[in-house]
């Protein structure tokens, strides 16, 4: 009888610069419809609605995961697409890691975005990328992506596969303490007033 490990076997991937992997494990994808309460602005998101329909796509992710234990990555692209709702920028729901002190890293492939993270406990970072730039979002940040440009903001990512995610934080507290606006040609990140705090969250 073998005392080896079952190992996984690796895989080749093709990652396009436009967002998309060929060789993922599985491709997400969030449409105009699954976004009610994202947005500060629920009147303009629900004009939206009205007029494109629920079914218009916003964003999408690909990724490549061999399982969800312990020591796995997960390694993928979100590809955003650009729009405002209101004066507010595209975005995706945003996260929090349900093992919460594990981190995430992305790497700006093509567009103009911003990766918004705040903590719990109220410290706020909003950082530019651009092709080539990248940021490590540290555990225990809420993250999510904002498409600042006018064209697809597509970030590659990687994380442990371990790491969940926990979407219901932001929702919770009335939306991220800071929004992403229009604010002449470029972006300014200015406090949300629907904001009530972020609850107390057990790191796993």
């Amino acid at each position: 009888m073998s005392t080896h490990p079952q190992v996984d076997i690796p895989v080749l991937l093709e990652i396009s610069r436009g967002g998309g992997i060929k060789g993922r494990s599985r491709r997400y994808e969030k449409f105009l419809g699954d976004m009610e309460g994202v947005y500060r602005d629920d009147e303009a998101w629900r004009a939206a609605v009205a007029e494109r329909g629920a079914d218009e796509l916003v964003y999408w992710v690909d990724d490549q995961r061999y399982h969800e234990g312990p020591g796995a990555l997960i390694v993928g692209t979100s590809t955003v697409l650009p729009g405002t709702m209101g004066d507010e920028f595209a975005v995706t729901r945003g996260h929090i890691h349900a093992v919460s002190d594990r981190a995430e890293f992305y790497y700006c492939m093509s567009g103009r975005g911003v990766m918004q993270m705040e903590t719990l406990d109220g410290q706020v970072s909003a950082i530019e990328l651009t092709p080539g730039r990248a940021v490590n979002v540290p555990g225990h940040w809420i993250h999510r992506s904002v498409n600042v440009g006018d064209e697809p903001f597509v970030t590659l990512f990687c994380y442990a596969a371990d790491a969940g995610q926990d979407y219901g934080v932001i929702a919770d507290a009335g939306g991220m303490k800071q929004i992403i606006v229009v604010d002449g040609d470029g972006w300014a990140a200015v406090p949300n007033p629907d904001h009530r705090g972020y609850r107390e969250y057990v790191a796993n």
